[in-house]
Parts: C-alpha cells; structure tokens; sequence
C-alpha cells in the first residue's frame, strides 16, 4: 500500500495484523515494559516492519527506540518513519546520504471526531474540506488532512527538532493526481543549502485506509559547465 507512494530510493515494510512473531531486543522491551497489550503489539510489529526495511537497504536489525518526542532512534546513516492505527503499521528508510527525511502515516478512512478539524485546520483548509462534501470521492477529506499533516510533522522533526504546530503548515491537496503540497508559515530548515519552505507528498486510500508519505531527496550536485576545448 504505501511502496506506491514512496519513491524507489525509499524502502518499506508493512502489515494488516500482528500475526508475525517479532523478538524486541531489550532496549525495545524497556520502552514498552509498562504498556498495555494495544501499544505494545503495535509497537512490536512496527520494529518487525522496520527490520524488513532496513533488510531491504542491505542493514541488519538493530533497536529501534523512541527517542525525543517518541521519534525513533534510527542507526547512524539512516532516515526513517513509523506508523500505526488500527489493522495497520509501516514503516519506511532510506540511507541519509540519499534522502534527507521521510514522514510516513496511516488512518482508518473515516471522519475525524467531532470538534477536530477546528483544532488541526487553517481557515483556508477548512474552506477546501467544505467545498468538497457532498461529492462522491470514496476518501475522508478531513481525514486525509490529518494525515498529511502527521506525515509533515514526521518528515520536519529529524531536520529540525523542532515543534511544528498543525497550523503552521497549509496543506493542499490534489484530488486528481493524488499529490499534496505543504506551505509552511514559520522558516523551514536548510536542506542542502536551501531552506525549505514546504513540502510535497503523495496519498493513497485502500482497504478503508488513507495514507500519506513525504522524502526529501538529496540534492544532485549540478555539474561544472563544460570549458572551451
């Protein structure tokens, strides 16, 4: 579901249940020691996601633990992101040298509760959400926000480290090419010399799921022009 929506230097991993029988090292068993069985089966079948990942990028498993704000501790020369609800995890990597951040997430494609919108939209978002009911898209615009706006936070913490409020980033979505675009509307961080200032992601729905993924890409060092011969 979500290979689809990461470009091919990204590699991911990800399950419907918890079926698979994954080892937590010890460092992971500490972090979940006092959580209830919901969290921890998440928590666990994620890590099993990311060790397929990081198998695919040709890296052996290593723990993985949350570190500041819960974001995950990944090896040295490695980006990623992690996601979760229910009847789904994921999990994306590449090699830092390649890709600069990843923001990855995942929802039921249902409405958000009540009340929530007003906290996570800007006026304008809300406007755009609006102006789409009652049309006969199978996707939970509202929903699809949130979790773009996960997806954002995900990609600008790492770069950062850095609180990023929901409505600090403008989300706009293409219904048509199932693109987003991220305005930011505090100063973004410098990646390869530039400063951002957005993001671009991608979206999908499937199996009552709506999903959104973010990669940064390193920048191509521009050739020399050629001299005269």
């Amino acid at each position: 579901m979500i290979e689809e929506i990461l470009p091919p230097l990204v590699a991911s991993a990800e399950a419907f249940d918890d079926r698979d029988a994954v080892a937590l090292f010890p460092e992971e068993e500490a972090a979940v020691a006092r959580a209830v069985d919901k969290r921890r089966r998440e928590f666990t079948t994620a890590r099993g996601c990311a060790r397929r990942a990081l198998a695919v990028l040709g890296l052996p498993p290593v723990p993985i633990v949350p570190g500041e704000r819960g974001a995950p501790g990944w090896p040295a020369g490695v980006v990623g992101s992690m996601t979760h609800c229910d009847g789904y995890r994921a999990s994306a990597v590449a090699r830092e040298e390649q890709v600069r951040t990843v923001g990855l997430d995942a929802e039921p494609n249902e409405p958000l509760p009540d009340g929530v919108l007003e906290v996570i939209a800007t006026p304008s978002e809300r406007a755009w959400i609006e102006q789409r009911d009652g049309d006969r898209s199978s996707v939970c615009w509202d929903r699809l926000l949130f979790s773009a706006k996960e997806s954002i936070y995900k990609a600008w913490f790492p770069l950062t480290r850095r609180w990023l409020d929901f409505e600090e980033a403008v989300v706009t979505p293409d219904p048509d090419a199932r693109t987003f675009t991220a305005l930011l509307r505090v100063p973004g961080p410098v990646v390869d010399g530039r400063a951002l200032t957005g993001f671009t992601g991608r979206w999908t729905v499937s199996r009552g799921l709506v999903a959104t993924a973010i990669a940064v890409l390193a920048a191509v060092p521009e050739r020399p022009a050629a001299g005269p011969r």
